[in-house]
C-alpha cells in the first residue's frame, strides 16, 4: 500500500494556479487541532452538514492521520484560518475481475458558493491526480454527489447499484433452507465479525472499495450519533461447521400510528457464500410485524427476485452509478484484472491530462490472465476511447456495444466492441457497497 502518499507535499502546480486567484493551498498537518478541526467544519459546511458535535469532531479527528487533507484558504476573509475548499484522499484497495490494486480514493471534494468559478476545483482534482502519479498509484476512485463534474477529469462511471422495496407480506419465500444457522448478536459482536468478514467479502466483489477510518464503525451506527446507533440491530450468519460466513445491519422502523407494522432497513448485508445470502434474506424477510424492507447499495444483478414466490412484490426504486474510476497507468491497471478468456485487444486511449495517453494491447491467455505492452498490433482488435469511458469499461460495469451506439467509443472493424465485451465483462456484475 502506497502510505507515502499521505504525506506527500502541496502540489506546486496547483499551488501555483491559485496563488494568482489570491489563494493558498496547503496540506492540512492532522496533529494541528486548530487546523485539522476547522478543515473538518469546512468539510461538513460544503456538503450542507449540521455543524460537528464534539464527539462527531473526536472520531473523525482520530481517522486524519489515515488520509491526506487539504484545504485552499483565502487570507483576505473574516475568518482565514476556515479553508474555502477541500479535498481529502488515501490509498484503499480496490478489487478489480481476479484481484486487487491500490488506488487513490478521493472525497470531501467542496468549494465555498463565495469561491465558485475561479479554478479551485480544477486546482484540487488535477492536483491529486498528480500526487497519486507520482506516488505510483495507478489509478484514482471517488464516489460523487454532482454526477456532471468529474468526467472533465477522465473519471467515468465504472459500478452501479440499486434501491430495492420489498412487500415482505406478500412477496413469498421460495429459496428453500440453507444449512447453518442465523443468530442475533451485539453491536459489539457485530464489529468483531465484521473487522474479518467485510474485507473477505471485499476482496470477492468487484467495484468494492477497501473501508479506511471511522467508515467502518459508521457501519455499525457511530458512537457520536447513539439514538441511531440504538436503533440497530445485527444478527449473523454461521455455516454448518459453525464457521461465520454472513453478516446483517438492519433498522427496524415502527410506521407511524401503528405498532403492529413495521418497515425494515436492510442497511448492510455482506455473505461470503450463497448460503449466507440466501439465509440472511429468508430472515430479514420473515421478521414479524414487518410489511416493507428496504435495501440499499445492492447489486443491479441482485439474485434475491429468483429466491422468492412473487418477484412483482420486489420494487427497484432507484439505479444510480456509484463507483467513479480515473485511470492512471493502463498497463498497471489492465495487468491487474483477469480475463473472461484467451484474447488480444488494443485500446487507443486519448487523456487530455497526459496521464493515460496512448495506444496497449492486452493479450489474455488461457490462465485468464495478461500481458499488456504498450502500442497496438495490426489485425488485433481495437477500441478508440476517452480516458473517462476506459474507466467505465475496466471492471466490465458498461458495455462496449452500449457505449459503441451511444458514440462514445470508437471500433477499428465492426466486431471489436462485442469482442471486448466478451474479454471484460465479469460473471457477475461490478459493485461498491458503500461511500466514501
Amino acid at each position: 500500500m502506497h502510505d507515502d502518499a499521505l504525506t506527500a507535499p502541496v502540489d506546486e502546480t496547483a499551488a501555483a494556479a491559485l496563488t494568482k486567484n489570491g489563494l493558498r493551498m496547503a496540506v492540512v498537518d492532522p496533529a494541528d487541532d486548530a487546523q485539522a478541526e476547522a478543515w473538518l467544519h469546512a468539510d461538513a459546511r460544503g456538503f450542507h452538514d449540521p455543524a460537528h458535535s464534539d464527539a462527531l469532531l473526536g472520531e473523525l479527528r482520530a481517522s486524519q492521520p489515515l488520509q491526506r487533507s487539504v484545504g485552499v484558504y483565502d487570507d483576505g476573509i473574516a475568518e482565514p484560518g476556515i479553508p474555502v475548499a477541500t479535498v481529502a484522499a488515501w490509498p484503499a484497495a480496490l478489487t478489480v475481475p481476479g484481484g486487487q490494486l491500490d488506488s487513490w480514493a478521493i472525497s470531501a471534494v467542496t468549494v465555498a458558493p463565495t469561491h465558485r468559478r475561479r479554478g479551485v476545483a480544477r486546482a484540487m482534482l488535477e492536483s491529486e491526480l498528480r500526487v497519486a502519479v507520482a506516488a505510483g498509484i495507478p489509478i484514482a476512485a471517488l464516489t460523487v454527489t454532482e454526477t456532471t463534474i468529474y468526467r472533465r477529469y477522465g473519471f467515468g462511471p465504472a459500478t452501479w447499484s440499486t434501491d430495492v422495496e420489498v412487500d415482505a407480506r406478500r412477496v413469498g419465500w421460495d429459496g428453500g433452507e440453507a444449512p447453518g444457522r442465523v443468530q442475533l448478536i451485539t453491536r459489539d459482536g457485530a464489529i468483531a465479525v465484521g473487522s474479518t468478514l467485510l474485507e473477505e467479502a471485499r476482496r470477492a466483489t468487484p467495484g468494492d472499495v477497501q473501508v479506511v477510518g471511522h467508515r467502518f464503525g459508521r457501519i455499525f451506527g457511530a458512537p457520536s450519533e447513539p439514538e441511531e446507533q440504538r436503533k440497530r440491530r445485527f444478527a449473523r450468519y454461521d455455516d454448518a461447521d459453525g464457521v461465520t460466513r454472513g453478516l446483517l445491519v438492519y433498522r427496524p422502523t415502527q410506521e407511524e400510528g401503528d405498532f403492529t407494522n413495521f418497515s425494515v432497513d436492510v442497511l448492510h448485508l455482506v455473505a461470503t457464500t450463497d448460503d449466507a445470502y440466501r439465509a440472511l434474506w429468508r430472515f430479514v424477510l420473515s421478521l414479524d410485524l414487518v410489511g416493507t424492507v428496504r435495501a440499499f447499495l445492492r447489486p443491479v444483478d441482485e439474485p434475491l427476485r429468483w429466491l422468492v414466490a412473487d418477484p412483482r412484490r420486489i420494487r427497484t426504486t432507484e439505479v444510480r452509478e456509484h463507483l467513479w474510476l480515473r485511470v492512471l497507468d493502463p498497463v498497471a491497471v489492465l495487468s491487474a484484472r483477469t480475463y473472461a478468456g484467451p484474447g488480444r485487444l488494443a485500446l487507443r486511449v486519448a487523456d487530455p491530462l497526459g496521464h493515460a495517453e496512448g495506444a496497449f494491447t492486452v493479450a489474455a491467455d488461457a490462465s485468464r490472465a495478461a500481458t499488456v505492452t504498450p502500442g497496438e498490433q495490426e489485425g488485433v482488435p481495437l477500441l478508440e476511447v476517452p480516458v473517462d469511458v476506459l474507466g467505465s469499461l475496466y471492471l466490465g460495469g458498461a458495455s462496449a456495444v452500449s457505449l459503441l451506439r451511444a458514440g462514445r467509443l470508437r471500433e477499428r472493424t465492426p466486431g471489436d466492441a462485442a469482442l471486448a465485451d466478451r474479454l471484460l465483462r465479469p460473471p457477475m456484475a461490478p459493485v461498491l457497497t458503500t461511500w466514501f
